[in-house]
Formats: structure tokens, sequence, C-alpha cells
């Protein structure tokens, strides 16, 4: 097995993990609770649902497999009204694309330049799709303590 092939997997296993563990998360929570902000300064799950499906959309999609995705990232933070299954439908779209972008990177392809908006000028493909994955868990951690809120007095 190849340096590539390990990263590869490793990656693609990260994802994998993002996915099950926001699914878990998601599965029993009402419509309501899916989109409540339980404190003031905060975000509701969907909210960080919908952020991390725009941001996997761009910076993996559109800057490395070419999707052509345009990202609003503000409505990420706004919006409030898709149902639980368009939600998780478009989140497991964006981590089936992330999978796929990263099953197609050969060892050059790593190491490529990679450029986006809000990130470093000079940055490689395997750094940036490092650092999302960071932020997708970043933002599970977030989502676990969200749920544990919206969950304590059922």
């Amino acid at each position: 097995m190849t340096l590539s092939d390990v990263v590869r997997v490793s990656l693609a296993d990260y994802f994998r993990m993002v996915q099950k563990e926001t699914q878990n998360l998601v599965r029993p929570l009402s419509f309501d609770q899916l989109w409540r902000k339980p404190y003031s300064y905060g975000n509701s799950i969907g909210n960080l649902i919908l952020h991390l499906t725009g941001n996997l959309n761009y910076y993996i999609g559109a800057q490395i497999a070419g999707t052509g995705y345009i990202r609003h990232r503000d409505e990420e933070f706004t919006d409030g009204g898709k149902s639980k299954a368009d939600l998780m439908r478009d989140f497991d779209a964006a981590i089936e694309m992330v999978l796929s972008t990263i099953a197609r990177q050969a060892d050059a392809d790593w190491v490529a330049p990679y450029s986006a908006v809000n990130e470093p000028e000079s940055q490689d493909r395997f750094t940036a799709v490092f650092r999302c994955a960071g932020h997708a868990y970043h933002h599970v951690g977030q989502m676990i303590y969200l749920q544990r809120e919206l969950l304590k007095n059922q």
C-alpha cells in the first residue's frame, strides 16, 4: 500500500465517521428541534449541517472536483425550513462527492496547488481536504452538545 493509498483510505474513513455521527445525532430530533437554537449566541444543528454541506461542496466540490457549486455561505446560517430528509439527503450527497473526489486523487493530485476564498495562498489539495475534515468534526462536536441540550428534558 502506498502513502497515497493510506491517505485516501484514512480520509474516506474519517468522512464516513463524520457522516455516521451526524446521522446519529439528527435521528432522534424533531423538525423543531433540528432548527431550534438552544443558545442565543449559537446555531441550530440544522444550520450547522447546512454549513458543512456548503463547506464541503465549495472547498472540495467546486475547487477540487470541479462541480461548479456556487456557495451562499450567509444562507447556511439563516435558512431553516428544509425537512430533515432533504437536509440529510443534501449532506449525504456532499459526503459522497467528497468520497469520490478523494478516491480519484493520485500522488501528484495531493500536492497540486489549491486555492479558494478564505484559504491561505500557498496550499495543496491534501491540506485543503485535511482542513475540511477537521472543520467537519469541529461542528460534529458542537452538534453533540446541542443535541444533549435539546433532548435533556424528554
